[in-house]
């Protein structure tokens, strides 16, 4: 069986890399920041209440990523919240090679521009090191999602991990690879 690369991993190879050793004047191309890894996670407190919210977010989030996603339990007892111990509060999915780049695709190219009033993503989730953070306040963006099966609209947080030493690295990278970023 042949296994094709994603289209966006030839990219990085190709194009990126010299773009990028343009920009910035590396001297060698494994200077060039890497993406290593997506975070795709979700909080769910309002499953305390209702289990089958849980289950479907999984259903979906497994939908989304092509990955089984990890239930997160909480750590500690909140009474406020009427959480206990152990409970499970959300979801998250670890994405790397072959399926992190599906996946950005995908992102880029479907999800992103079926977002209502979508005028690019915002240039100021960047944490200092190289990483950026967004959040999508649907699931239901994603082609891979049933609309009439949903049952609640739950938002999502996806993390770009990123070997970038600055934020200026990483926004060029993501820029490279197609994030949209409000001007």
């Amino acid at each position: 069986m042949v296994q094709v690369q994603p289209r966006l991993i030839e990219e990085y190879r190709g194009r990126i890399v010299s773009t990028m050793m343009e920009k910035f004047g590396y001297t060698s191309p494994m200077q060039v920041p890497v993406l290593e890894k997506i975070v795709v996670n979700q909080g769910l407190g309002k499953a305390i209440s209702d289990k089958k919210i849980m289950e479907s977010a999984l259903e979906e989030m497994a939908l989304i990523t092509g990955q089984k996603p990890v239930v997160c339990k909480s750590k500690k007892d909140i009474s406020n919240f009427k959480v206990r111990k152990g409970m499970p509060i959300g979801a998250k999915v670890t994405l790397r090679n072959v399926k992190m780049y599906e996946f950005l695709d995908r992102l880029i190219a479907l999800a992103l521009p079926r977002t209502r009033d979508f005028r690019g993503i915002s240039a100021t989730g960047f944490d200092g090191r190289g990483n950026y953070n967004m959040g999508v306040k649907e699931q239901i963006i994603f082609p891979e999602i049933d609309i009439d099966k949903v049952k609640e609209i739950n938002g999502m947080d996806i993390t770009f991990v990123t070997s970038a030493h600055t934020d200026e690295e990483a926004k060029a990278l993501l820029t490279e690879f197609g994030l949209p970023f409000k001007k």
